[in-house]
């Protein structure tokens, strides 16, 4: 099984109070023991580093733009990430004229296309919930539906 990751579900492990905190940690640590590989768009890598920046500085640490730049760095030691090639590029063009839901988000699908992979999101939503019979037809399924141990 491979896992594409969006930012959502990468943010849902260094909160520690989040709702499905578990369930990502579970993804990050466990998943990899019995053989799901885990990959992420460079997209959401920028994301992520954007947004754990946010996070840090919001729970008041020292340097939050350090330590958002070490989980990308731990992050990068896990995943593979999926450089967005025209391919993939055009492909999450296509899904925004689809979808219309976030470019970054469009990304992560086109990368699970072109990997033969599943895109894992935090949850549905609420610009989603228009298109969710879409989302699934492309197998895109979601961190607060997992079922745990994966297959």
């Amino acid at each position: 099984m491979r896992l594409v990751l969006d930012t959502g579900v990468l943010v849902e492990y260094i909160v520690r109070r989040a709702p499905f905190r578990a369930e990502a940690r579970y993804v990050l640590e466990e998943a990899p023991r019995i053989g799901v590989k885990l990959y992420a768009s460079a997209v959401t890598l920028s994301e992520v580093l954007y947004i754990a920046s946010r996070i840090y500085s919001a729970a008041g640490v020292d340097d939050p733009n350090l330590e958002a730049a070490n989980y990308v760095t731990w992050l990068k030691a896990r995943l593979k990430i999926v450089d967005a090639d025209c391919e993939i590029a055009e492909k999450a063009g296509e899904l925004k004229k689809q979808l219309r839901i976030a470019l970054p988000d469009c990304y992560v699908i086109a990368t699970a296309l072109a990997i033969d992979g599943t895109p894992l999101f935090k949850t549905l939503e609420e610009e989603m919930r228009p298109v969710e019979r879409d989302l699934r037809s492309l197998g895109v399924v979601f961190l607060n539906e997992l079922k745990v141990p994966l297959p």
